[in-house]
C-alpha cells in the first residue's frame, strides 16, 4: 500500500504479503518481556530450556508488536489511516523464537463504507503472521476506519 492510497482502494477478497523483519533476537525478547510480560518463559533462558516449548519464546504481545510495526510501514496508509475499533480472533498459533524472521499476510476481508460518516469506511482484514518457514505464528482479524479519497466522496 501506498500513503497515496484511501478506503476505495481496499477491495475485499485481495491479499497483501508484508515484510520481512529482521531476525528477532533472544535480547529483544527479553527485553520486551522484562517491561510487558514478564513470564519465565519469555525472561530466563535457563528455566526456559526445561520449560513446555524447551527453550526461550516471545511474549504473543511481543509477537502482536512486531506485526504492528509491519501493519503501520506497509499496508495501513499514513494519509488515510484514521484508527482502529479493535481486532477480533487474536490467536498465537505456535512460538516466536530467537532468530526467526516474521512477515504478515493480509486478506481484506469486508471494506464497507460508513453509514454515519461518508469521509470514511471500516475495512475488516485478516492478518496472518508467519516465520522464515512460512508457518503461521499468529493470527487475528483486524478492524481499521479509513479515509475515503477527497474529491471522491458520494453526494
Amino acid at each position: 500500500m501506498s500513503d497515496r492510497q484511501y478506503f476505495d482502494d481496499f477491495v475485499a477478497g485481495s491479499v497483501h504479503d508484508y515484510g520481512p523483519t529482521g531476525p528477532v533476537t533472544a535480547a529483544e525478547m527479553i527485553d520486551f518481556a522484562r517491561k510487558y510480560d514478564p513470564q519465565p518463559i519469555h525472561v530466563d533462558p535457563d528455566w526456559a530450556r526445561t520449560g513446555p516449548f524447551g527453550g526461550l519464546i516471545a511474549s504473543g504481545w511481543h509477537t502482536a508488536a512486531l506485526t504492528m510495526r509491519l501493519l503501520v510501514d506497509s499496508y495501513l496508509p499514513a494519509a488515510a489511516s484514521l484508527a482502529s475499533p479493535g481486532i477480533d480472533e487474536l490467536r498465537w498459533v505456535r512460538p516466536v523464537r530467537p532468530g526467526d524472521v516474521l512477515s504478515v499476510r493480509v486478506t481484506v476481508l469486508e471494506a464497507r463504507p460508513s453509514r454515519s460518516k461518508p469521509d470514511r469506511g471500516l475495512i475488516r482484514s485478516r492478518i496472518e503472521v508467519l516465520d522464515g518457514e512460512g508457518l503461521v505464528v499468529m493470527t487475528l482479524v483486524a478492524l481499521n476506519m479509513v479515509r475515503r479519497r477527497p474529491g471522491g466522496l458520494p453526494s
